[in-house]
């Protein structure tokens, strides 16, 4: 019975490894270069991959951050979740007085071709809105959801 588990437990160990093994292999190695030159100082990085990019997850200066990487290499986005008080003033005034009613349950901020936008969801009783930034003052509805009250 020992020896049938200790197989076992063998057989388990390989299995794992070689499934993340075969996870990291997925990511091409110009894509790991590419983010090795543009985040030299990242840590606990995890990879993901879809079929035309690839995620990496890390952790820079105390924040968790979320790159995407084309299949070639070249970086398209940086996102980061952020809370209120970080967006800048003109736009957190503009959510307090147009979205009266709402509480935010996601808000990231998305860096992308020198550009930087805001994306936040907010929910009443009865829908869900993702607004993303337009200008640096204003928003505009990115999508707009009923609630399904049963």
């Amino acid at each position: 019975m020992k020896k049938m588990m200790l197989v076992w437990a063998l057989m388990l160990t390989v299995g794992l490894s070689s499934t993340f093994a075969n996870v990291i292999e997925t990511v091409s190695q110009q894509v790991v270069n590419a983010f090795k030159k543009d985040f030299s100082d990242a840590q606990n990085v995890s990879w993901e991959v879809g079929k035309t990019f690839a995620k990496a997850t890390f952790k820079m200066n105390d924040q968790v951050l979320y790159a995407y990487y084309s299949k070639e290499g070249e970086l398209t986005a940086v996102t980061r979740n952020i809370l209120s008080e970080q967006l800048p003033i003109n736009m957190l005034t503009s959510l307090k007085k147009g979205y009266t009613g709402y509480w935010i349950t996601d808000l990231f901020e998305l860096a992308a071709g020198g550009n930087t936008s805001y994306y936040v969801t907010l929910q009443d009783g009865e829908q869900q809105l993702i607004l993303k930034s337009s200008g640096s003052a204003s928003w505009e509805v990115f999508k707009k959801e009923k609630k399904n009250i049963q």
